[in-house]
């Protein structure tokens, strides 16, 4: 009777047991979408192309350009993401009597740390590092260069994304990327050198999937 007693006990406590292992062991089988893929568009505050004659004339031109990248990145951690960046910028002036025009295009990898904050909004920082080819034409009176260039590029990010839904986030923010320089080479000698850098204001969307897709 004592038996037949304890196991009624047991099976009546057996279910407040289970809801309480399970609520602190549980697994969450809510979807995850921790991967995504975003468009980004910037505005040039300013495209900075120092242009130095070398042994001479040394001069500066700015552009307000628009460019447009491609992202797509992981969510590594609750406080990291890792990110891959390929975008095209350009910019052109006309200075002293002499035609600038400048096309970039980056591939870039960016680290990112993360705040969130309700799940609806995030703050995040982040650093890359990449590369950057350059199409540069100067062209005046007595000559036209035509060059290319392949370099390190790095950059610094500071932004906001806001989590439309489960699927969407708009992200808005600013970027200092430095492209490295261009060499302008005339008579089988560097005639110039162009070092270009640009601090960039984007807003950007991107789509999240992964698990439960």
């Amino acid at each position: 009777m004592k038996k037949i007693i304890c196991i009624l006990g047991c099976l009546v406590a057996l279910p407040a047991m289970a809801d309480e292992w399970y609520e602190e062991y549980r697994y969450d089988s809510r979807p995850q979408y921790d991967t995504y893929i975003g468009l980004r568009i910037h505005q040039n505050k300013h495209l900075a192309m120092k242009y130095d004659v070398t042994g001479g004339l040394n001069t500066t031109i700015k552009d307000d350009s628009m460019g447009i990248g491609l992202n797509i990145g992981n969510r590594l951690t609750n406080h990291v993401k890792l990110e891959f960046e390929t975008s095209y910028t350009g910019g052109q002036d006309n200075k002293y009597d002499t035609d600038f025009e400048f096309d970039i295009w980056s591939n870039m990898l960016n680290m990112y740390l993360y705040q969130e904050f309700g799940g609806a909004v995030e703050t995040y920082a982040g650093l890359g590092v990449g590369i950057a080819s350059k199409w540069g034409d100067v062209t005046n009176a007595h000559a036209k260069m035509s060059d290319t260039s392949t370099d390190l590029s790095w950059a610094a990010m500071l932004g906001v994304n806001f989590a439309l839904n489960s699927r969407l986030d708009l992200n808005v923010g600013v970027k200092y990327q430095n492209y490295g320089d261009i060499k302008h080479i005339s008579n089988d000698k560097t005639y110039a050198t162009t070092k270009i850098d640009a601090t960039e204001i984007y807003i950007g969307a991107a789509y999240k999937f992964g698990l439960g897709l």
